[in-house]
């Protein structure tokens, strides 16, 4: 999350970090020490192996969703939809977060179809704001539910 913020809705927060791949170490810098705090101001942090591709990652914190099963749920949708935007995200490590809880006494369920539809609209506009962001000129995937509403 040092990386910073890319895109924010109700509930959810993306947080995106750039590592960089270079595998050279500057002259003289052979037996510098390694660990939290030992790198250059000058340098980023750094990946300890070549980074390809979109990486990521969820945090729904037992904080913001009591139950195990909601958690999972929660999880799965972050893990579904970022795999639809996967090839519009720049190559990076990301990091959905969720910021607050669902409001209980309209999600009675924790695994309920109105859930699972909020969550995913939540996740497609992050994704789509983040995508728009980074450059993918593409527009956003339409859900199975939006398309229904739309169609006469």
């Amino acid at each position: 999350m040092a990386g910073g913020t890319v895109s924010r809705t109700a509930h959810f927060a993306l947080h995106r970090l750039v590592l960089d791949t270079g595998g050279s170490t500057p002259a003289g810098q052979a037996n510098a020490p390694t660990g939290p705090g030992s790198l250059p101001s000058t340098q980023g942090p750094q990946a300890l192996f070549a980074v390809q591709g979109v990486w990521l990652g969820a945090m729904v914190p037992k904080r913001w969703a009591r139950r195990a099963v909601t958690r999972n749920t929660i999880k799965r949708q972050i893990y579904t939809v970022g795999a639809t935007f996967e090839a519009r995200l720049p190559q990076a490590a990301h990091v959905v977060r969720l910021r607050t809880a669902f409001d209980r006494k309209q999600f009675v369920s924790a695994t309920s179809d109105q859930l699972k539809q909020a969550v995913r609209a939540e996740l497609l506009q992050l994704f789509g704001y983040a995508a728009r962001r980074s450059g993918g000129a593409v527009s956003a995937p339409v859900s199975p539910l939006a398309a229904e509403a739309v169609a006469p």
